[in-house]
Formats: C-alpha cells, sequence, structure tokens
C-alpha cells in the first residue's frame, strides 16, 4: 500500500471530523473544473505527478475539464504526458497568468461546474477564488511549498497540499 502524497483540508467551522466521516453522500459527486498552472506546479523539483493531482480531487468531486496552461518552452515529453493523463495542454506564448485566469473565469460562469480547482502556488490567483465564491461555486486550491500563498490557502474552501519530492530550494527559479 502506497502511502498518500497529499492532504486535504476543509476549511469548515463548527461541524466535527468524526461526523463527517460517518456521512455518507446521497448527492452525485460535485463537477470540478481544474486548471493548472504548469510553469509554477509542474517542476521537476516538486515531482509532481498528475495522478496524485486527479486523485486528490477525486475526493471531492468527478472531474469534468481538465487543462493545464503552459508556457512556450514546455518539453515535448511534458505536452505528451499531459495528453496521455487525459489532460488538455494549452500552450501560451509568454506569461501563463492571463490565460490561467480566462480559463478559470470560463468555468466559474459554466453553469455545468461546481467546483473551481486551481493548482498553483501564486497569490495573483486570488481574485478569481473570491469571483468563484461570490459565485457560488466551492473553490479549491492545490499547491506545494515552497513558496504556496497562504492568502490562497485561507480563501478557498479546499486546500490539497502535495507532498513535493523534497524542500530544497536550490535551482529554483519564477
Amino acid at each position: 500500500m502506497r502511502a498518500s502524497l497529499f492532504k486535504i483540508l476543509r476549511r469548515e467551522e463548527g461541524k466535527p471530523r468524526e461526523k463527517e466521516k460517518r456521512e455518507v453522500p446521497k448527492t452525485p459527486p460535485k463537477s470540478v473544473g481544474l486548471i493548472i498552472d504548469g510553469p509554477n506546479i509542474l517542476r521537476k523539483e516538486f515531482g509532481i505527478k498528475l495522478e496524485n493531482i486527479k486523485e486528490a480531487l477525486e475526493k471531492i468531486g468527478k472531474i469534468r475539464v481538465a487543462k493545464v496552461v503552459l508556457n512556450q518552452y514546455a518539453p515535448q515529453g511534458l505536452i505528451e504526458a499531459i495528453v496521455n493523463q487525459g489532460f488538455e495542454p494549452i500552450i501560451v506564448a509568454g506569461d501563463t497568468d492571463v490565460r490561467i485566469a480566462l480559463e478559470a473565469m470560463e468555468l466559474i460562469y459554466n453553469s455545468d461546474i461546481e467546483v473551481i480547482a486551481l493548482a498553483t502556488r501564486d497569490a495573483d490567483f486570488l481574485p478569481i477564488i473570491n469571483e468563484g465564491k461570490g459565485k457560488g461555486k466551492e473553490t479549491v486550491i492545490i499547491g506545494v511549498e515552497p513558496g504556496f500563498s497562504i492568502a490562497l490557502q485561507n480563501a478557498a474552501d479546499y486546500v490539497i497540499k502535495m507532498e513535493g519530492k523534497s524542500e530544497q530550494t536550490e535551482g529554483y527559479e519564477e
């Protein structure tokens, strides 16, 4: 049996954990839209695998949309791995943040999506989390240390902290 590579934290006050575990959901699984900030999360030094992100999110709902935004420097092997995992790669010339925001806004205004999940460490996406919550969506933030924004973690309904290869910061580039 392999060890879990993530922790899911639900931000909810006043609800005992014991009772939560005993309740069986009677509704169909929630539909989840996932956007991954490729240059920020899919780094060699973190060792995060797409299948681990999928496994963690499936505890919250069923992934209906899964996109990975990459810059033009993404290696062909990474793009192939993304496609093989059933994700849609989106290649952007230049900075990826604007495209991630556009993709996230599409999910927020998609009535078929109930949960918005962002895999990033970047606090620049705090307005996306707030907009999603304002439109009645549940929000999930997926990240890894170092540099996982505390503001994002505090704003989201769920926080998934992925376990990276190590906490080393040598050779870290932004």
